[in-house]
């Protein structure tokens, strides 16, 4: 009887010894990931605040959701994703907000759940054919924009792309800059009732609006205090213009700009948006790119938008890891001394 008694002693203390172990192992990983997670959330917050960031890195990260739009995520995935890759601010895309709401989820829900994960919503992605001649095609137009931008609003949005959709291929006819410049005014106009502010981003192969300068005139003859330009390193390259252009504006006209590489080939006249590569692998003059926008007082985001098809085939969370990676190495490069 003592020997059992003795057994079950040791047996007992073994077990109490190994709980105790295992409980110290649990909260030394639980303590690794908090850890972790608060280090993410400190890059995050020294990236929303200007004044925070390091010399060599004067700019913020934006996850544009395209990067990884190829596996059909969700946007519930997606902000997951973005935040665990050490993105402060994501840029998405309405064909994932509809479903989203179509679905029966919350735009209170996700508003929370981006801003709990330390996220912003910096910008969004819509096509809303603002810029048509059609009236009546204009009017839809407007109605469209206006839902967008209800729902950008709802999950913290702060300003949304007017590209110039409609407008910028094949048989789209020649629009005067003014009358683009007067229409984009009552997409400002519109913003300001939902609280969500237009950029007018330009498409290097639009007939109407493909270079950095018309944006430019675009927006300064909107006469609109809010009117701001969405630049984009594969639209500056495909449309012409000239990087050294971005110094001549100033930090109050660029939000956003999007961020991407593209290889020497195909050329410029043939080359398309499924041949942007993550910045760094190409050959786009990203370092003259980041020196002449801190230049100009810019102090906004970088939002990673690819469409490239192999990075769709790969793991989302490698991917975004390897994006966000990349821009701060080309970042650092730019910067160094």
């Amino acid at each position: 009887m003592p020997k059992v008694t003795q057994r079950a002693g040791g047996s007992r203390r073994q077990f109490l010894a190994a709980a105790g172990a295992a409980a110290a192992g649990a909260a030394a990983a639980g303590a690794a990931l908090a850890a972790g997670n608060a280090m993410l959330n400190r890059s995050a917050s020294a990236q929303t605040q200007p004044s925070a960031r390091p010399a060599d890195e004067p700019f913020g990260y934006c996850l544009n959701t395209s990067t990884l739009s190829g596996q059909n995520l969700g946007i519930v995935k997606l902000v997951e994703i973005a935040a665990g890759a050490g993105f402060a601010a994501i840029e998405p895309w309405l064909r994932e907000l509809d479903p989203y709401a179509d679905g029966g989820g919350s735009f209170d829900d996700l508003r929370k759940r981006i801003a709990d994960a330390g996220l912003t919503v910096e910008s969004a992605i819509g096509f809303a054919p603002w810029i048509v001649n059609d009236d009546a095609a204009r009017a839809k137009g407007l109605e469209q924009m206006k839902r967008d931008m209800d729902r950008v609003a709802k999950i913290g949005g702060k300003r949304i792309a007017a590209p110039p959709i409609g407008a910028n291929q094949g048989q789209a006819p020649e629009i005067s800059l003014l009358t683009v410049a007067e229409r984009y005014r009552a997409v400002c106009d519109l913003g300001d009732q939902m609280g969500v502010v237009p950029e007018a981003e330009f498409w290097g192969s639009s007939k109407n609006l493909g270079r950095l300068s018309q944006a430019a005139m675009v927006a300064i003859d909107s006469g609109h205090p809010n009117a701001c330009i969405l630049p984009d390193v594969f639209h500056l390259y495909k449309g012409g213009s000239f990087p050294n252009g971005l110094r001549l504006l100033t930090g109050a006209a660029i939000h956003v700009i999007h961020l991407n590489d593209y290889p020497a080939d195909p050329p410029r006249q043939t080359i398309n948006d499924s041949s942007r590569v993550f910045p760094g692998d190409g050959v786009a003059p990203l370092s003259e790119i980041f020196r002449n926008l801190r230049d100009a007082g810019f102090v906004g985001y970088l939002s990673l938008e690819l469409f490239n098809r192999d990075y769709w085939k790969r793991s989302p969370v490698k991917v975004a890891k390897e994006g966000i990676e990349k821009m701060r190495g080309a970042v650092v490069k730019a910067f160094a001394t």
